[in-house]
């Protein structure tokens, strides 16, 4: 079998409100679990506990996630500006 090879470039990676984004998402796992909370005992009675651990790693995770794309924010952010500082020295 022939090794498969691109026949054209990868387009270029998306950039919208990443932090906005993964923020929106992690509330909505909280908010989620914090629906869920109060039937507690039917998720138990039923086997479907899972649910409610499973938004609250959701939002957990989140967490990691905002951190995460803050600092990749911030640094993306950082080299632009050292970038364009670069640009107006060598003008």
């Amino acid at each position: 079998m022939a090794k498969w090879t691109p026949k054209h470039e990868a387009p270029e990676p998306l950039e919208g409100p990443v932090v906005a984004t993964i923020t929106g998402g992690t509330i909505v796992w909280f908010v989620l679990f914090l629906a869920q909370l109060p039937f507690y005992g039917w998720f138990d009675d039923h086997g479907h506990t899972w649910w409610l651990w499973t938004c609250l790693a959701g939002g957990g995770l989140g967490l990691i996630g905002i951190w995460y794309v803050r600092k990749r924010d911030a640094a993306i952010k950082r080299a632009a500006a050292a970038r364009d500082a670069e640009t107006e020295r060598a003008a």
